[in-house]
Order: C-alpha cells, then structure tokens, then sequence
C-alpha cells in the first residue's frame, strides 16, 4: 500500500510557526484548523515564534555607561 502524502495540503501552525499536513480526523474543520498541536492550541498566549518573555535586547537597552 503506497501513501500519497506529498499531495497533501499543508499549513503553517500559529504557534511554532512549523509546517503541518491535512489529516483525516480534520477533514470536516480544516479550514478552521491553525494549529498542529494540541501542544500548540494550549499555548497561543505568544503571536508566533521568538522569545516568549519579550526580551528581545537582552535587558541592557536604556542603561547610560
């Protein structure tokens, strides 16, 4: 039995940003389906991939040495 897993459609998860492919449990809500995960689905507190503390300069911007 061959699987045709490359015509697939695909779509990128909200949460880690990864690529994910069409499954059969989805089929009725696919187009509402954004997350790969249930992982993923628990923790959309952050808008998409990078660090989830906000830190993005590492804390020493606004320091006048």
């Amino acid at each position: 039995m061959v699987h045709k897993k490359l015509t697939l459609p695909e779509k990128i998860c909200a949460a880690c940003g990864r690529p994910f492919a069409w499954r059969k449990k989805w089929a009725r809500d696919w187009p509402q389906v954004r997350y790969c995960s249930d992982r993923c689905r628990g923790s959309n507190s952050t808008s998409g991939p990078g660090p989830a503390n906000g830190a993005g300069s590492g804390g020493k911007a606004g320091r006048g040495k």
